[in-house]
């Protein structure tokens, strides 16, 4: 057991000072009270007890509850223009070229080194929406996947809670087209995608005190049919009952019309029409969505995850998280192609957009809390720890201790009182204050240094090397 005495925190109920956390051998939190006032910045022994003083800012980490971590690799590498009508289609190619060149040693280095920018953005936590299968060339590994321990490898190293989303993938389009050739990797059979995720939750249920779970994906409709949905809904409830769902929705324009054209339904309706959708389920993107689905995707408790700066970068479109909000939605964010890295910068465009087209100011802020960054980061942590199926959505009894300690004397932070504190954290670039981040109760940033950080970047710059030296020839 270890017992901090934190300065200022923002608890479940609100924001507070001086209260003694204790938490688990498991990094859980066992017990709050208030407490006095800390007399000194490092570790006193009062009744035995030794407690350790966070002189700091404390909140909850965020949840990414969106990531491809390969394309790390491809990020800035593809903002020229190939085409007069350059888009994510034309993206895509690059992508798939990025993806028939990686090797499990690969995905580990390209994987730990974004974990860390993960966790000195202050994502504490990650789902790896991961449909990377097969080795180059399309064949199966014989034994355990690696590209699947690559990951496991990787946050391990890094230090941050993965929830691994092993993600079916299946057909090209809709109407099941067959895969395309730079598909291939991607292909996994429903047997074996279940087996694998039978196989990862009692792994990792065995390991008892592991930060990491499992969960699934669909990658898209227009990738699994509809029967294949079906048969493996049900079959992933019966691994779990709690498993965290995860599909692709609704991105562009263009799957909307094929989809339509195929089904006669839009993407959303098509699928709450399959009624597997339950508070487990989160909706990737879901950038073109109409009221109703939005209204019946609240209705449903399922998550939105919108990736504001992928979907800026790609050309997506607007999710319009005002009336999502308003129905009570649930909404997280995510990195998804690591085009930007940062929570803050993802919930900054959050509000961003709905003030650019609303022409108004604090738009999603709520009668309940004014503070438009406290409102944000405490629904997308809240919204985003229930996505990947983790219990460390605020610093409160029975909850993960995944926090970020932000620095008080930041120039970012000089002259906020602590209730303003996320405000500045969003708005006026105090990410930058982010001190020390734990994950797990354990501390894998202090002072603003990951201890891996040094040989990951190295390794990272190698392979990058080496992976644009193989591009040019």
């Amino acid at each position: 057991m270890s017992t901090y005495r934190l300065k200022s925190a923002f608890l479940q109920q609100g924001w507070t000072r001086d209260v003694l956390v204790t938490l688990t051998d498991q990094g859980f939190i066992s017990a709050i009270e208030q407490g006095p006032p800390a007399a000194t910045n490092g570790a006193v022994i009062e009744n035995g007890t030794v407690i350790q003083n966070i002189d700091g800012v404390v909140v909850p980490g965020m949840p990414n509850a969106h990531s491809h971590a390969f394309q790390r690799a491809l990020a800035g590498v593809a903002e020229y223009r190939s085409s007069a009508r350059d888009s994510f289609w034309t993206w895509r190619e690059a992508m798939y070229a990025l993806a028939n060149r990686i090797e499990p040693d690969d995905l580990k280095i390209i994987a730990t080194q974004l974990f860390i920018e993960m966790l000195q953005a202050g994502y504490t936590s990650v789902a790896e929406f991961h449909y990377l299968h097969r080795a180059r060339g399309g064949s199966q590994y014989a034994n355990k996947n690696p590209l699947w321990q690559a990951l496991e490898s990787a946050a391990d190293e890094a230090g941050i809670s993965l929830t691994l989303l092993p993600t079916l993938y299946q057909t090209a389009d809709f109407g099941a087209r067959p895969l395309r050739a730079n598909q291939a990797r991607f292909a996994l059979d429903l047997d074996a995608f279940l087996r694998g995720i039978e196989e990862w939750t009692a792994a990792f249920g065995r390991a008892g005190c592991s930060p990491h779970r499992v969960g699934a994906a669909f990658h898209s409709l227009r990738a699994v049919p509809l029967d294949v949905l079906q048969a493996a809904s049900q079959a992933l409830r019966a691994i779990d009952t709690g498993m965290p769902i995860h599909i692709h929705i609704a991105e562009q324009a263009l799957e909307v019309r094929s989809c339509i054209a195929a089904t006669g339904r839009r993407p959303i309706e098509l699928l709450l029409d399959q009624g597997v959708i339950t508070p487990q389920w989160c909706l990737v993107h879901a950038t073109h969505a109409t009221a109703a689905e939005l209204q019946a995707v609240a209705a449903c408790g399922a998550a939105v995850c919108v990736s504001i700066t992928t979907e800026a970068n790609l050309g997506d479109g607007f999710f319009d998280s005002g009336r999502f909000l308003a129905a009570a939605g649930r909404l997280c964010v995510g990195s998804d192609s690591q085009s930007t890295v940062s929570p803050a910068e993802e919930l900054r465009w959050m509000e961003y957009q709905q003030r650019l087209k609303k022409r108004r100011r604090n738009v999603l802020a709520s009668t309940s809390e004014p503070h438009c960054g406290t409102r944000l980061w405490q629904e997308a942590a809240s919204s985003g720890a229930r996505a990947l199926g983790h219990q460390a959505s605020a610093i409160a009894v029975g909850s993960r201790a995944d926090w970020l300690v932000l620095d008080p004397d930041h120039p970012s932070l000089a002259g906020s009182s602590p209730d303003a504190a996320l405000d500045r954290v969003i708005f006026a670039g105090a990410q930058a204050a982010i001190r020390d981040v734990m994950v797990a109760g354990r501390w894998v940033i202090r002072g603003g240094r990951h201890g891996a950080a040094e040989a990951s970047r190295a390794h990272y710059g190698a392979l990058m090397r080496r992976l644009t030296q193989s591009t040019a020839a």
